[in-house]
């Protein structure tokens, strides 16, 4: 007893003076200790800015599943961001924004993740993940982040756009830059440097389209999606503007790759820390969509979502009034013991894996698929490649609260 009551104690002492603006440093590489005191002691966390954290599983589902939400965060961003580029992207994109203009852009862009259509891009992926295992293996080592887990996305969703894959140095600059302002707290150096990637995006995109629209017109097609996204210009009732176009293309390309990758890094870091599951799957290759599974929800790359309440909402016996903003805990959903049993541990025979990796509901992320199948194919093949694989160094971090991933993690092969 006085030892449950000693961890106890230790566990609320986290919360002490605790602020999701300004954690410590010991948060950015490990929340979870932090979930789960607030998961016991302050489930509905009140922020000092007025909007209320949440760590519970089903707390964060019903906010995902109810209707009377809303993800426009116009208001929000204006105080946070001011005006500007980088206001202009996180208002324009379907990200968030509510219906009808969420339906409309996502109506347009989901026909590019079908079954279907992923089928057709697997040949792609195979080819990209043979070809950078090739590479690694004549060098003899490799870094996981820098050499594998990073181009893998970025080229796979440039050849799904259409982008030359040598300009990924530069969209994964430009990639960071626009994101990182989406984290709690946003410094004056955050956002100025947000604001000048999207204004440089944006350049490089209308560049691009004017290259397309000028292609297609000679009749020479390439068949991705941004030509698709041309056409719907000329066949909608209710076709994007050229700025809606362009804000949703850099969308596209910010998600199309910061989730595979932090899926494949934290995925095999999680391999590395519980090598019985590493052997598991290598000795059994058919587990690898529970294994891919796992990783979402072990470790998941997005530890943060919002919502604003638009109409009343009851959570734990608080109601939360229209207007107020709420931010939903993934990591700490995906780690509540009411929904999963020993969630502490990395199972990748776990069954049932609810997580909440890619959100739920109406804004559940679009590039799911997409994610998944780079995911099973790019660490399937690594661990098959490589049956001594094995960390070899120091990992580093990007020191960020929503979107938790890996910059660095040397490994030998």
């Amino acid at each position: 007893m006085v030892s449950t009551v000693a961890a106890s104690d230790a566990q609320s002492e986290l919360l002490d003076d605790f602020d999701l603006y300004a954690p410590p440093a010991e948060f950015y590489e490990s929340p979870y200790p932090y979930y789960k005191a607030l998961r016991e002691f302050d489930p509905v966390h009140e922020n000092a800015d007025g909007s209320f954290y949440l760590t519970r599983y089903e707390d964060v589902r019903r906010v995902y599943r109810t209707k009377g939400m809303t993800s426009d965060k116009t208001e929000m961003f204006t105080k946070k961001y001011g005006p500007g580029p980088l206001l202009e992207q996180h208002t324009t994109s379907m990200l968030f924004s509510d219906p009808p203009y969420h339906t409309r852009i996502r109506n347009l862009l989901r026909h590019a993740f079908t079954p279907r259509a992923l089928k057709q891009l697997e040949h792609r992926v195979v080819d990209l993940v043979d070809n950078l295992i090739g590479k690694c293996r004549a060098r003899g080592e490799m870094d996981l982040v820098l050499d594998f887990a990073f181009p893998l996305p970025v080229e796979v969703i440039c050849s799904m756009l259409g982008i030359d894959a040598r300009e990924r140095e530069r969209l994964q600059e430009w990639s960071r830059e626009i994101l990182t302002p989406l984290e709690p707290t946003a410094t004056p150096d955050m956002i100025s440097h947000g604001n000048r990637a999207v204004e440089e995006f944006t350049a490089f995109l209308r560049d691009l389209l004017e290259e397309k629209r000028e292609k297609i017109a000679r009749g020479a097609r390439a068949g991705d999606i941004l030509e698709d996204l041309i056409d719907s210009q000329d066949s909608e009732d209710d076709p994007l503007t050229a700025d809606e176009l362009v804000q949703n293309c850099i969308l596209l390309l910010n998600g199309g790759h910061e989730t595979t990758t932090s899926l494949v890094s934290n995925g095999m870091k999680a391999m590395f820390d519980n090598p019985d599951q590493l052997r598991k799957l290598q000795n059994d290759p058919s587990l690898i969509s529970g294994a891919i599974e796992e990783m979402l929800r072990f470790d998941s790359p997005l530890q943060i979502g919002n919502r604003g309440i638009a109409e009343p909402f009851e959570l734990g016996g608080i109601t939360l009034a229209p207007g107020t903003q709420v931010l939903t805990s993934i990591g700490g959903a995906n780690h509540d013991p009411d929904a999963f049993d020993s969630p502490e541990s990395f199972d990748i025979t776990r069954k049932p894996n609810k997580h909440l990796a890619f959100a739920a509901g109406i804004h559940a992320c679009i590039g799911a698929p997409l994610a998944r199948m780079e995911g099973t194919i790019a660490i399937g093949k690594l661990v098959a490649a490589f049956p001594n694989i094995e960390r070899a160094g120091p990992i580093s971090r990007g020191g960020r609260a929503r979107f938790r991933g890996l910059t660095g993690m040397p490994v030998s092969i």
